[in-house]
Parts: C-alpha cells; sequence; structure tokens
C-alpha cells in the first residue's frame, strides 16, 4: 500500500526561520499512496527527503471518510452499535462492546454475569486474531513472506469459531445493549480449548521465526523512537504508548465487565522504538490467552442478555465509555436529548492519535525505515477517516 512512489517536486529552499519544518536545499518531496480509492483503507504520506533520510512527513487523511458519526446520529440506539464494526474492522467486537457500555451507563442496565464474561472472552480472542494480522503483514512489509502464512494459519481457527458462534468472521454484529445477541454455540468452549491448547506453542515459533531474528531486530531497534512525554503529548494510546513505557490499559484503569476479576498484566517497554511496539504486542497475545484460558471454563449459567424495551431511549445527559481495542483506547461520547436517536455522538478511536506521531518519530530516520516505523503502529485506516 504504502510502497508505490512518485517523485513530483524538488523544495526550493529553507524555511526562513529555520523552524521544526524547515527544509533544506535539495531536498526531495515525494508521494507515498495513494492507491486505489475503493480500497478498504487509503493513506497518503508527502514525504520531504534529504537522500535517504526523512525530513519531514505530512498524513493527508479523508480518502475514505464516510461521515460515520453523523451518521449514527440518525440511528437508534441499538442499530449505531454496529457501524463501529466498520471503523477498526479488526476490533469490531470491542468496538461495539464499547457503544453498549455507553447505552448501557445511561440506561443504568446491569448486564448479566454470563453476557459479561462471554463479552470478554470475545474481547480478548479479538485481540489475538488482530495482533495475528498485524504480526503476519509486518514481517512481510520488512520482506519475510512466511510469517504471513502462519499467522493467518492460527487466526484461521478464531475466524472459524466466530462465524460458528456469531455467523460472522469480520464484523460480527454479537454485541447488544444488556449482553449479546444470542447465546454462545454449544461447541464453543472445546474450540476455543482447542485452539488455545495449539496457539499457546506457536508464539514460541514467532519468536523462533521473527523476534530473535538479526536482520528483523537489526531493521527495528533504534528506529522510530517515541519517548513517553511524547506518547503523553501526542495522545497515543495502546501498545503505541506502552512500548514508551506508559501504563495506558484500559482494562487496568478503568476496569468494564470482569476485567478486574482476571488475573494479567499491562505489557509495558520502555525503549520506544519500533522492536519495543513490536515486543508489547507479542507479550499481549501471551496475556490475551491468560485471560481466555481463566474464563472459558467459569462462564456463568443465566442470561446471556438482560430484558429490555424494543425501543431504547436515553435520558437526557451526556455519556462516556472507553475500552481497550487492539490498537489503544476506543471512546464512545453520546449527548441525549431524551429521544430515539442520540442528538451527538463522537467517537475518540486511537488510530488517528497514533498517525499523529509519525511525523516527530520518523524524523532523520531513513526512508527504508519508514516500513518498520508504519508497522509498528498498526494503523487501520478507516479507524482514522471516520
Amino acid at each position: 500500500m504504502y510502497r508505490e512512489t512518485q517523485i513530483i517536486e524538488s523544495a526550493k529552499t529553507t524555511s526562513p526561520n529555520g523552524g521544526p519544518d524547515a527544509v533544506d536545499d535539495g531536498a526531495l518531496v515525494i508521494n507515498v499512496g495513494p492507491q486505489h480509492p475503493a480500497t478498504h483503507g487509503v493513506l497518503h504520506l508527502v514525504i520531504t527527503l534529504q537522500g535517504e533520510t526523512i525530513q519531514k512527513i505530512e498524513p493527508h487523511l479523508g480518502y475514505i471518510h464516510r461521515s460515520i458519526e453523523k451518521m449514527c446520529e440518525s440511528l437508534s440506539y441499538r442499530q449505531f452499535i454496529y457501524v463501529t464494526s466498520r471503523m477498526d474492522y479488526l476490533s469490531a467486537h470491542i468496538n461495539n462492546h464499547g457503544c453498549a457500555l455507553c447505552v448501557e451507563k445511561g440506561l443504568q442496565l446491569e448486564v448479566p454475569p454470563r453476557a459479561q464474561v462471554i463479552r470478554v472472552l470475545m474481547d480478548e480472542l479479538t485481540r489475538i486474531a488482530s495482533h495475528e494480522l498485524w504480526w503476519g503483514a509486518m514481517a512481510m512489509d520488512l520482506g519475510a513472506f512466511t510469517p504471513f502464512f502462519y499467522a493467518f494459519r492460527e487466526r484461521e481457527t478464531i475466524n472459524d469459531i466466530m462465524e460458528e458462534t456469531c455467523g460472522a468472521r469480520l464484523t460480527m454484529n454479537y454485541m447488544v445493549p444488556g449482553g449479546v445477541m444470542y447465546d454462545i454455540h454449544p461447541n464453543f468452549q472445546k474450540r476455543v480449548k482447542d485452539f488455545i491448547q495449539l496457539f499457546t506453542n506457536k508464539i514460541d515459533e514467532y519468536d523462533d521465526l521473527v523476534t530473535g531474528n538479526i536482520i528483523f531486530q537489526n531493521r527495528t531497534q533504534g528506529v522510530g523512537v517515541l519517548t513517553a512525554a511524547d506518547a503523553i503529548s501526542y495522545g497515543c494510546t495502546g501498545p503505541v504508548a506502552r512500548g514508551s513505557g506508559v501504563a495506558c490499559d484500559i482494562r487496568k484503569l478503568y476496569p468494564y465487565e470482569v476485567y478486574n476479576k482476571v488475573a494479567f498484566d499491562e505489557i509495558i517497554e520502555t525503549a520506544g522504538d519500533s522492536y519495543a511496539r513490536y515486543l508489547v504486542r507479542i507479550k499481549e497475545l501471551k496475556q490475551s490467552v491468560r485471560i481466555v484460558e481463566q474464563l472459558i471454563d467459569n462462564i456463568p449459567e443465566g442470561d446471556f442478555q438482560a430484558k429490555t424495551k424494543a425501543v431504547l431511549k436515553l435520558p437526557k445527559g451526556e455519556f462516556y465509555s472507553r475500552v481497550e481495542t487492539a490498537r489503544g483506547e476506543f471512546g464512545v461520547y453520546i449527548v441525549s436529548e431524551g429521544g430515539t436517536t442520540p442528538y451527538r455522538i463522537k467517537f475518540r478511536s486511537p488510530g488517528f492519535s497514533n498517525l499523529s506521531a509519525l511525523d516527530h518519530i520518523s524524523r532523520g530516520c531513513k526512508i527504508g525505515d519508514l516500513m518498520a516505523i508504519m508497522g509498528t503502529l498498526d494503523l487501520v485506516i478507516p479507524d482514522i477517516d471516520r
């Protein structure tokens, strides 16, 4: 997606004040992307180079903007939840979960324990599947094709579980205000346990294949360094911030559902480079497995959905919820006037803030380093172009 480049002009002069956007004489400005506008995510970078060294990056957004927030304001409180599946489509379950939590907060609705556990199980399986795709795609961007097949081999097993339980493999539309749309499939527990048994040893394979590879380490260590202070300043969340030593896991800071009842570690690395961001996601795979192992044999009996009215009306007021997606904090802000549709909706997606740090962490790096930097930011463009 980012490989096609086109030389468009040479920069003419250096900025008179020599400020942060100063461009040296003889600098080259190139376009990276965009590709065909019908693809699922299009990003256009205007990059200023001095030789092979990056001086400046300007992301140009909006190629897939669908005005999702405005669309949601014409939908009911049951309907708008599923529009967010089309934002970060690799965290569709978790996005839907955040929306459902916000509606439940407004309704002061208590979710049955069974539904809470099912939701968390689905969230963590989604996180594993997302990190799997990221791992395979990032390794392929850096020239290693084999990991892509390894990653999709295990991810396919999760997709099969999702399809059997929810009827879909990517945008599942399973979360509803009050719980989940329907109960888990009778085979769900067995298939999840079989997957966990299979997957536990595969993470060691990933380490042997990529993590410990000296070529991969040379391409990522010391590349795209983001300090903790800068991560906070840019509003970065998720593995991007935790790779810089910032504790920001919403599951720990503001526990929701049953996250305060399970034991898991918040993975934090302090180097702040591309390799640190990589390590955070690899280690998070093990923590997600740990959460699933604690819950899969302890799903409470009872209702999978609380009783609600067919048409939902939130009381007048403002409501906010947040969840931890595979890419960071996803926030849902609803302003209600007491009707059947939201007066105003605002989504706080992690990708937009994480992308804002790209220019800062890329300056001084080589153009060849851009693949490693963008790969460890783990961008999903529809999450940015809302």
